[in-house]
């Protein structure tokens, strides 16, 4: 195979991304400029009708929302990772509106323009960057908000996959959601009462993580020991010798979207729902360790070995032994309708702030009690004809919206939250069937 650099176009758009933190600055300084000159003319339209505007409506409008998303995506990296952060974990507290079009950002990443890429990659490796190659892909098969995924091949044929991170981001990561949060405060879009710099405070940390490509490789490399004798999974190889703080180069693993295996036979999709549940327990209460992204798309099928390809590690965290133990207290209180054992296992957790008062807390432990009901049910749990999801979303935005109830819950549980709702939504999603309630008896066992 010659040495060669394949530009195949697979669709992905492609925009310039802005480095420097002056220039990053300058497209969001463009941006609440540009709001700001819509809700003065979205506002005098109204006053001239003998209307009333409030100025959350005239933010509120598709034409700012739309011109928000546009330039948080263009942006990548932090700015447009926080629209998504807050997009999956901040809907109950922020208006449909502005969930909606943030929402979008998860499907809305640009690739970086060739002559930037090659800047990168020469920085990164040096002038000769093509030579360890015999093939490098320059069209990504892969965008996010911190970085692209390459194709390549090595001289040996080994197939690899080459993330490569966008420039700018480590250092812009601070200032970005500082900016956003800004943006997001001045057009009274969060609630006073919620504790949203204490969860910026967190997305900072846990994007410098996820900006650090040797974390990730060593996440990589635990995660590809943990699972190692496990014939069920199947985490990419790492190549260190390759490999920098802006560059992850991997194996190439072959696979299917998770979500394809509904055209699957019941029993697989079963034993893949089960799989990834039983695998989040392991994480809970004996890594001490979870991956807390949901996407489906860092989940994959083999259906020939039958195995979950796992892939993307940045948003690992660290889970400690009172938080995990918390959990398991939890989940046995709700197991049996153990309501005192459940407020005990919540204080632990760190969901009672000082002034709470009885009501609030056994509204809290109402909605725990809610979402685990899996666990109490005898035999499979059918997650396809089950409207559970519904019905905690409901009644956390009921709680949300009595400011005297509300409260911010801790950090790490919003996290593991996160990840177990995703779990749930894709058992919904492949019409699986799960015995819960067996699945966290035998993790009792190994504890």
């Amino acid at each position: 195979m010659s040495r060669d650099v394949a530009d195949r176009n697979n669709g992905t758009s492609v925009a310039k991304i802005p480095t420097s933190r002056l220039s990053r600055l300058g497209k969001m300084g463009s941006l609440a400029s540009r709001v700001a000159g819509n809700v003065l003319y979205e506002g005098a339209k109204q006053l001239s009708r003998g209307q009333s505007p409030k100025l959350q409506q005239l933010v509120l409008t598709p034409k700012n929302m739309t011109q928000v998303a546009e330039k948080l995506a263009q942006l990548r990296g932090a700015a447009m990772k926080v629209g998504q952060m807050i997009s999956m974990d901040s809907g109950d507290i922020l208006p449909p509106e502005i969930s909606q079009i943030l929402a979008k950002l998860r499907d809305d990443a640009k690739a970086m323009p060739h002559k930037q890429l090659v800047a990168i990659l020469k920085q990164q490796w040096g002038q000769d960057w093509l030579a360890p190659f015999a093939q490098f892909e320059l069209r990504p098969f892969a965008a996010a908000s911190i970085g692209q995924v390459h194709l390549a091949y090595l001289d040996s044929g080994e197939k690899l996959a080459v993330k490569i991170q966008y420039p700018g981001i480590k250092d812009s990561i601070d200032s970005d959601i500082d900016n956003v949060a800004s943006l997001l405060k001045m057009a009274q879009l969060v609630p006073d009462h919620v504790q949203f710099d204490k969860l910026l405070t967190e997305a900072k940390a846990q994007l410098h993580h996820e900006a650090d490509y040797h974390y990730e490789a060593n996440l990589l490399q635990q995660y590809y020991t943990w699972v190692a004798d496990t014939p069920h999974f199947v985490v990419p190889r790492v190549y260190s010798q390759l490999s920098t703080d802006s560059i992850l180069v991997m194996q190439f693993i072959e696979g299917v979207p998770i979500e394809s295996v509904l055209n699957m036979a019941q029993s697989i999709r079963d034993k893949v729902a089960t799989r990834l549940l039983s695998l989040f327990l392991d994480e809970l209460f004996t890594f001490k360790l979870v991956q807390t992204d949901p996407n489906f798309a860092n989940f994959m099928y083999q259906a020939d070995p039958d195995k979950i390809v796992l892939l993307d590690f940045g948003a690992t965290r660290s889970i400690s032994d009172d938080l995990s133990s918390g959990y398991n207290m939890l989940m046995q209180g709700a197991m049996t309708s153990d309501s005192a054992l459940m407020t005990q296992a919540a204080a632990q957790i760190g969901f009672f702030q000082k002034h709470i008062t009885p009501e609030q807390q056994q509204v809290i432990v109402d909605i725990f009690h809610q979402a685990c009901e899996p666990l109490r049910c005898e035999g499979e749990y059918d997650f396809a004809n089950s409207n559970l999801a519904k019905r905690i979303t409901d009644s956390a935005k009921a709680m949300s919206t009595k400011q005297d109830e509300w409260h911010t819950p801790p950090t790490d549980a919003i996290f593991i939250h996160r990840k177990l709702a995703g779990i749930y939504l894709l058992a919904s999603r492949i019409k699986a069937k799960i015995d819960v309630r067996q699945l966290f008896l035998s993790h009792q066992n190994n504890i």
